[in-house]
């Protein structure tokens, strides 16, 4: 049996509300089918998509980051700001923002060479810390894609709050019809600095 796995940090459900409260009206603009939107339980921060790990791969990757994450120092992240990937012009995915400690990209760089050397690919793109909360449907018309551009630029969400990460998180993802199901199958300990 092989799991569909990501590497992720959670968000705190306050943090997850106060971004639902804050993009409600984006949704309401921007319904289905144009935008999936992320149910607000499902909103986390992605270090790695995995795909397909077997129950023996996760278990020696757990191993890995469990080593990895206790070298690493827990944080602050702030939260806010809306956009969308590619550009707000070509929209494919619509995020709200978070700032960049060193230590994020330090814990993203130590995850990546953890997973390289058990054969994981790493993202081609450049690191960019996002919250993805919608992902707009891939045959969207050019009036559709304009619609949403015009969203977002009306849309003004200034800072969200803070959250302190401490823990580390391996995720098997189920696809299913009505969205997908995470569960926690790993989680690690960042470093507390007393």
């Amino acid at each position: 049996m092989m799991f569909r796995s990501f590497i992720a940090l959670e968000v705190p459900p306050h943090i997850q509300k106060a971004i639902t409260t804050q993009t409600a009206g984006l949704q309401r603009t921007l319904p289905r089918p144009l935008v999936r939107w992320v149910p607000e339980h499902n909103i986390h921060l992605t270090l790695q998509f995995l795909g397909d790990v077997s129950p023996a791969n996760l278990d020696l990757l757990a191993q890995a980051l469990r080593t990895e994450a206790a070298g690493h120092p827990a944080f602050e992240v702030s939260v806010g700001q809306v956009g969308a990937f590619p550009t707000p012009r070509r929209p494919r995915v619509i995020w709200v923002g978070l700032d960049a400690p060193p230590a994020l990209l330090s814990l993203h760089r130590g995850i990546q060479t953890v997973t390289a050397r058990m054969g994981y690919p790493p993202e081609e793109r450049t690191f960019s810390p996002h919250l993805t909360i919608g992902r707009v449907r891939q045959n969207a018309s050019a009036a559709e894609l304009h619609r949403i551009q015009t969203a977002l630029e009306e849309t003004h969400v200034g800072a969200l709050g803070n959250f302190r990460v401490e823990t580390l998180v391996i995720f098997k993802s189920d696809l299913q019809s009505a969205g997908p199901v995470y569960t926690r199958l790993h989680a690690f300990r960042l470093a507390t600095i007393s």
